[in-house]
């Protein structure tokens, strides 16, 4: 199969381009990061390439992880974005249009100095998910390292109605309902996927609530093309209830130093109304044997069955 059709402390990087947003206008912000990824795939060769890369879920607290990640000292993240959305969205601009988005080699010769090798990567939640995401990604980084948050499934479904609602992306005002047109909405959206590259299916992006919690297919995909050894796997609760462990054992796996973050703020959390009872009872039902096959693959129960 073709390419083509594969399914801590501020560095001077970082506090100049923190700078750079204060004293730029607001209006001229897009013009510059527009230019910016215009230079880059021309530059890709002397670009640095990811190290890792958190795949997901939505909803489950990986813009923490990302933040903090971000801080470490060995770590240097994507200048412009938090991901690149390239596996998913983008994968037909080619891969020197992805390399564009990483920092420039030297960076990491700057960085790694007293700190051993720098190095990069990107957070996109939609590469779990993503049906052809994993493979494509194996292809191009048979070596890379992967990070998978996971949240209890029943209360992720209404955090990201919640949140594409808001957003404008769900137009469905009962969640119930949402649940019931996730099948029909989602119905032959894979096929278009596959047949083109290019295509960005709003479904399977936005409304497909029930479906990015059923994690061990992911998982499972994520196995086909990757061994075990390079796959780490975080649950949110766990995460939360004990931040610094968790993360000590992420950086573990990931061969950086232990630099401890003094505090782990939630990001991105979006209080509201008590999701619906039926809907509630209606997906711990539906998730159960989904749970279960997961205990399987992770070697140990979910935080959220325990």
């Amino acid at each position: 199969m073709t390419k083509q059709n594969l399914g801590g402390k501020l560095n001077g990087s970082q506090t100049a381009r923190r700078m750079l947003r204060r004293v730029m206008p607001a209006r001229f912000r897009p013009l510059a990061q527009s230019a910016y990824l215009k230079l880059g795939p021309a530059t890709s060769r002397w670009r640095m390439e990811p190290s890792f890369l958190v795949i997901g879920g939505q909803r489950c607290g990986t813009t923490t992880i990302f933040k903090k990640l971000a801080e470490h000292p060995q770590v240097i993240r994507p200048p412009a974005e938090k991901g690149t959305d390239y596996y998913t969205l983008y994968y037909d601009h080619g891969f020197d249009w992805y390399r564009g988005h990483f920092p420039l080699t030297a960076s990491s010769q700057m960085r790694g100095r007293g700190n051993g090798k720098a190095v990069a990567f990107e957070a996109c939640t939609y590469y779990m998910f993503h049906p052809f995401a994993i493979e494509r990604i194996a292809h191009d980084f048979p070596n890379i390292k992967l990070v998978a948050m996971l949240r209890d499934p029943v209360e992720r479904a209404y955090s990201a109605y919640k949140h594409e609602l808001a957003r404008g992306f769900e137009t469905e005002p009962n969640f119930m309902k949402a649940l019931e047109l996730e099948d029909d909405r989602l119905d032959g959206e894979i096929e278009r996927i596959a047949a083109d590259p290019a295509y960005e299916s709003h479904a399977h992006r936005h409304q497909a609530y029930r479906r990015r919690g059923q994690y061990v297919e992911q998982l499972e995909r994520v196995l086909e093309h990757f061994p075990r050894t390079q796959l780490h796997v975080m649950e949110s609760e766990s995460f939360f209830a004990d931040p610094a462990r968790e993360y000590a054992n992420l950086l573990e796996f990931l061969q950086l130093e232990i630099n401890l973050p003094k505090t782990f703020e939630q990001f991105n959390a979006r209080p509201g109304n008590q999701m619906p009872r039926a809907a509630h009872e209606y997906l711990t039902h539906h998730y159960q044997q989904y749970d279960e096959r997961l205990s399987d693959v992770i070697g140990r129960r979910p935080s959220w069955t325990r």
